[in-house]
């Protein structure tokens, strides 16, 4: 395995220019899937490629734990049947296993009572909104993926569109909880055209397909990582750039674990408020102004209880008026085989909320015993004995927080030209940021690069 100390690192410091035409070698900061992405899609275009990750595992919010000799998802985690960068990604770099698809269905719980909520007709009959507002929702739908233009959203939140189209009635009744659970307290900023997006991936009207691979996000992150080790890109863990910045010659430089060196290209692939410290008192410091890097995230914590049998029918399900500390609960077991969990059942109590939440920084067992205690409160016939395990994981960063007008406060993907470009989450709107969306990231930035590169002089 490839050593990742101090020393190793250090005898990359020395550069060379690159070739016409040639990306030359280029540095990649993060290890999630748009910095793996970025590897490949940079070396598959000739560059040589190091890849630097402050962390002791590359696969970023595909984050894992080992259990009884398995890999199991710290966080709920599934494909799409239009994740079309993704997929072909996993084959290009010679993954091993086929995608598996189920059929999923949505429900919700409210005032303690669960109703399906998948079809039309399950809409009609979802009593905790009256008859008019029904009506109303099914045309919503409708309206979303036909009729409404998309260039507007972008300005209102998805409060007032919503209320607007469906009636405020029918928004505080649906829309709001599924808004909370995605967004947390967050969800009053967001905009309206981040929804549509989201309603338009799955078109609405369809039922929705939910699908898994072999090996989970581990073996996707792995077989990638493979790739590429096999192909000659250097991976570096436990590697966190503290200082980028231009030398007198115009090339990028790192400082890493100490050491400064030298490339002709940088692209970066964690969220950009970083930049803030990274390139402070540096040449690179007056660039700051040409993007928005005042980009906040909202953050998730979870807690994943392991029964021995499934709860319901349902993948996701919100939870509203129940009085219960989640707001929401995916059962992964509904898509995943119970091969990959040793016959485990996996459900996700979950809540979306900011790293500087009470929530977010309270005692980790405390969470879980008052969730699992909730659980059991809310789910008929669900017992202590049916629950084998429990714990407790969070993570910062997750979604950014958007807010109407952002299409224009986009950050590019060429941000320093010719020399820094950036592949990140906070360019992902208006799309639900996945691991297929960081891709995407990753393809455009590198094409941004490519575009610099051979452009004629």
């Amino acid at each position: 395995m490839m050593a990742t100390d101090a020393r190793s690192i250090g005898t990359l410091a020395e550069s060379r220019e690159s070739e016409a035409g040639s990306p030359g070698r280029v540095a990649v900061i993060g290890g999630g899937i748009a910095g793996l992405s970025a590897a490949h899609f940079l070396k598959e275009a000739g560059a040589e490629v190091t890849l630097f990750e402050s962390s002791d595992r590359f696969g970023g919010l595909g984050a894992y734990f080992e259990y009884d000799g398995l890999y199991l998802d710290k966080f709920y985690h599934v494909l799409q049947p239009s994740d079309d960068e993704l997929l072909p990604l996993l084959k290009a770099v010679g993954h091993s296993h086929e995608p598996y698809w189920r059929e999923m269905s949505l429900g919700f719980y409210y005032d303690q009572e669960l109703y399906p909520l998948g079809t039309p007709m399950d809409l009609l009959r979802f009593k905790p909104a009256a008859f008019s507002d029904r009506i109303r929702l099914g045309l919503t739908a409708l309206y979303a993926a036909y009729v409404a233009k998309p260039e507007p959203l972008d300005n209102i939140t998805v409060g007032e569109w919503l209320s607007r189209v469906s009636g405020k009635r029918a928004f505080e009744r649906l829309w709001k909880p599924l808004l909370i659970a995605k967004f947390g307290d967050a969800y009053e900023q967001i905009p309206a055209l981040w929804y549509w997006a989201s309603f338009n991936r799955e078109k609405g009207t369809k039922q929705e397909v939910k699908g898994y691979v072999q090996g989970g996000y581990k073996g996707m992150t792995d077989a990638i990582v493979s790739s590429l080790r096999d192909r000659g890109v250097m991976l570096h863990l436990n590697s966190p750039v503290e200082h980028l910045d231009l030398d007198e010659e115009g090339q990028t430089t790192l400082r890493v674990n100490g050491d400064t060196l030298a490339f002709d290209r940088v692209v970066l692939t964690v969220p950009v408020f970083f930049l803030n410290k990274m390139v402070a008192d540096g040449k690179l410091a007056e660039w700051l102004a040409r993007i928005n890097t005042d980009i906040d995230y909202q953050g998730a914590i979870n807690v994943l209880v392991m029964t021995k049998r499934s709860l319901t029918k349902h993948y996701w399900l919100p939870v509203v008026n129940c009085n219960v500390p989640f707001d929401g609960i995916v059962e992964t077991t509904r898509v995943i085989d119970l091969n990959e969990t040793g016959g485990r059942h996996l459900v996700y109590l979950l809540n979306y909320v900011h790293r500087s939440t009470p929530l977010f920084n309270r005692d980790p067992d405390d969470v879980r015993d008052e969730y699992v205690t909730a659980l059991l409160d809310l789910i008929p016939g669900l017992t202590r004995d049916d629950i084998t395990d429990a714990m407790t994981f969070k993570t910062p960063f997750v979604e950014p927080l958007y807010t109407p007008g952002y299409a224009s406060r986009k950050p590019p993907f060429e941000w320093v030209p010719g020399k820094v470009y950036l592949a990140t989450t906070t360019q992902v709107y208006p799309e639900v940021t996945s691991w297929n969306s960081s891709t995407i990231m990753a393809r455009r930035a590198v094409e941004a690069l490519l575009r610099t590169v051979r452009q004629p002089t």
